[in-house]
């Protein structure tokens, strides 16, 4: 269930209401003011991208680009066919916040995306959800249903001449298609695979045509900072980092779930909405972006903001906002043996680096874990890491990396216990 405080996204929506996700709720909720604004006034494409730019919106995917700014890359004027898509294929490991958003709230996605298309002259647009969830793409075509018989999607918007059509696609589970190149060889039926890059998706995206990729969360943030206006967003957060932002909250806390909060809140805020430690035990580490981002130790992460410029200074980087708790008990081989074994098993194939490295890296470290590390093994991880990252087309290589360097890096004593005693140094038992 999605908690909030001083929300964006979720502001006066009860999750407890099975019917909180329904148009009729939405609208209650000052749903579609900010569309029926723009299009009753004729607002200039100009005037909402600048919008959009003074929020200080960034990416709530991963990368944290500036939505505004990437809207801004779009050719409107060129002639022809512009997609907007929306990339709903949530396959992080910690990462769980998009579900919510379409099970509870999915009606500020679809007029988000519909005021993105207006503001980059496409007409078409697609949600790209994660195969796994099916109930999600089923409630999230229902609220599709509702907005099309209301007059939201199709030809002539509330009568405004503007004309655009939302489709919902699901994937089959396949983490690489969260890259945005591989979701749009996905769309079109492709193998998922990540593509090379130029040309960008602005300029030949879906279909060979121009489009413009963002988060789930990003574009359910629209119509909040079109309502309510851009610096009233940017107020909740920071500098370089407006706004609210979801964090998933999981493993070793007593109120795992999702936390809307503004950028910029304590670690330790945080933690403590999450009910604190579980069973009273002691903070050892915290992933705090997402699997793929750096893991930093608790003596860090404690004095830590949640915010874009915080989290990077200390380390690591905010990533989708999957938030990994580890209480003094975890192993850190095995903690990193398993996030290796995904990587090795999500890796598309298409780049020998990563092919070929996220499979040594999980055979290194799984020989550790069971006691058959070799005095070389941390030496050897760091030399394929070297091999891997930057060197493939996309980052799936890098996201595999940077957890190995960065539980050897503050946690290398318990790797080299396991290498030296075959045996844990957390559990003490053999390996």
């Amino acid at each position: 269930m999605a908690i909030y405080q001083s929300g964006v996204i979720f502001e006066n929506v009860d999750t407890k209401n099975p019917d909180c996700w329904t148009l009729d709720s939405y609208l209650n909720r000052g749903g579609y003011t900010a569309l029926k604004k723009i299009l009753n006034e004729k607002i200039t494409q100009e005037s909402i991208i600048a919008d959009m730019k003074t929020s200080g919106l960034r990416g709530r995917g991963g990368a944290g680009f500036p939505t505004g700014l990437k809207w801004s890359f779009m050719p409107r004027t060129l002639e022809g066919q512009k997609y907007i898509v929306c990339n709903s294929d949530e396959g992080e490991p910690g990462t769980f916040k998009d579900r919510d958003i379409m099970a509870f709230n999915p009606h500020s996605l679809i007029e988000g995306m519909i005021i993105a298309g207006y503001s980059i002259s496409a007409s078409v647009g697609y949600n790209y959800i994660h195969g796994e969830i099916f109930e999600i793409y089923e409630r999230f075509e229902a609220a599709l249903s509702e907005a099309r018989e209301a007059g939201f999607l199709g030809k002539d918007i509330q009568g405004s001449g503007f004309d655009f059509e939302l489709y919902a696609h699901h994937g089959y589970g396949a983490y690489i298609c969260g890259e945005e190149t591989a979701l749009l060889d996905s769309l079109e039926g492709k193998k998922g695979q990540p593509r090379f890059k130029p040309p960008f998706p602005a300029s030949y995206g879906l279909y060979g045509r121009p489009t413009t990729i963002n988060n789930t969360e990003s574009l359910a943030s629209v119509p909040f900072i079109l309502r309510d206006g851009a610096q009233v967003f940017q107020d909740k957060g920071v500098p370089n980092g407006g706004g609210t932002k979801l964090f998933s909250v999981s493993g070793h806390v007593n109120r795992p779930g999702n936390y809307e909060i503004p950028l910029g809140t304590p670690f330790t805020k945080l933690l403590e909405m999450a009910g604190g430690m579980r069973d009273g035990k002691k903070l050892k580490a915290v992933i705090p972006g997402g699997s793929s981002a750096p893991l930093l130790p608790a003596s860090i992460m404690l004095e830590c903001n949640m915010d874009f410029d915080s989290i990077a200074k200390a380390g690591s980087m905010l990533g989708s906002g999957g938030v990994i708790i580890m209480n003094e008990d975890v192993c850190m081989v095995k903690a990193l043996e398993r996030l290796a074994y995904f990587y090795h098993e999500e890796s598309c194939g298409q780049c020998t680096p990563c092919r070929e490295g996220t499979g040594w890296l999980y055979e290194i470290i799984h020989r550790i874990e069971n006691g058959e590390g070799r005095i070389n093994d941390l030496e050897l991880l760091d030399s394929i890491g070297n091999q891997m990252a930057g060197r493939t087309i996309c980052a799936l290589a890098d996201a595999a990396v940077f957890p190995v360097r960065s539980f050897i890096k503050h946690f290398r004593d318990e790797f080299e216990y396991h290498i030296e005693h075959k045996k844990c140094m957390v559990s003490h038992k053999w390996c």
